[in-house]
């Protein structure tokens, strides 16, 4: 089973070879990472200053979140006028670096985590509210709680690729996390199901994961998604919700940052595992053709002639 990084792997090691001390070079290159976010690292100016920009779907919607602000607290000096075509843009002088090793790992990590730390903005504050709501409902009983308290925050909406989303809701006990995933082919929504209902049934079966969040799929919209618009029903069956629902053990400060990168990265870990799985069976399935067709061949008699004579010196063929 495979882990996916949650970092871009292409932009850590460049970077790594660039901070190593290496003579420097001019560089133009292109990045893609999961979810058509792209990267363009470049020397515009000289050889000795790499300009980091990032381009995003759905880098809108993520300013209306505080992606802005977060950016800015992880990358605060390096932040450039962002590049044309590209949504944010940082400007890193190889001449002007940290003294220290470790601190300049660290700011190969943050930089190649970008992505992560756009994406990151509407589920920091979805937590910010759950604590909130949190502290608000702890003042009520269940019955005398307000309006604004039970139903919790606003629905926030992150179209991160064509036709699909996340959904993020706090509440004052919990932050659903739902994502919306299209299956193109009726065998991806078979395995999709199955492994989902792996999630479930391992929950129940392990003690350890006990403390894993509630995993819940369904066809339809759920009822947290109730009147948000430019929802697909399942008429065709294509479209499927997975919901997480993630706890106060899962929300406090020391888990917040490790379980936001894992939550953020499971569609793509998902969809590929799918991938995976069809092509492993696929192989199995070539593989035992391939051993019936060499049992066939074995056992196919051979047709051998041969030639005998009768006593009187005439000759005829017979079969084995």
């Amino acid at each position: 089973m495979l882990l996916l990084d949650y970092h871009n792997v292409l932009i850590h090691a460049l970077l790594t070879e660039r901070f190593s001390g290496s003579p420097p070079v001019s560089i133009d290159q292109i990045a893609s990472d999961f979810d058509g976010v792209t990267f363009h690292l470049s020397t515009p100016e000289s050889k000795t200053k790499i300009l980091i920009s990032i381009n995003v779907k759905c880098f809108r919607e993520l300013v209306q979140y505080g992606a802005q602000q977060v950016l800015e607290r992880e990358y605060g000096p390096y932040i450039v006028a962002p590049e044309p075509g590209y949504d944010f843009s940082v400007l890193i002088d190889l001449e002007n670096l940290p003294a220290e090793q470790e601190a300049k790992d660290d700011l190969i990590m943050r930089l190649a985590l970008m992505k992560r730390n756009a994406m990151a903005a509407p589920f920091e504050r979805a937590f910010d509210e759950f604590a909130k709501l949190s502290e608000e409902a702890s003042k009520y009983s269940t019955e005398a709680a307000p309006q604004g308290v039970k139903e919790g925050g606003e629905v926030m909406a992150i179209h991160y690729r064509e036709e699909e989303a996340i959904y993020i809701k706090a509440s004052h006990d919990r932050v659903t996390v739902i994502f919306s995933t299209v299956f193109r082919e009726e065998t991806d929504r078979i395995f999709g199901k199955v492994f989902l209902q792996e999630f479930v049934d391992a929950r129940r079966r392990a003690l350890t994961l006990q403390n894993a969040p509630q995993v819940l799929f369904r066809n339809d919209p759920p009822l947290e998604l109730a009147g948000v618009p430019g929802l697909k029903d399942s008429t065709e069956g294509q479209t499927s919700y997975v919901t997480f629902v993630l706890f106060p053990r899962h929300l406090t400060p020391q888990r917040r940052y490790e379980n936001i990168s894992h939550i953020q990265i499971f569609r793509d870990y998902f969809h590929y595992h799918i991938k995976a799985s069809k092509a492993y069976i696929h192989t199995r399935m070539r593989k035992r053709t391939a051993d019936f067709l060499q049992v066939l061949n074995r056992a196919r008699p051979e047709n051998e002639e041969r030639e005998r004579k009768t006593a009187s010196g005439r000759t005829f063929r017979v079969q084995s």
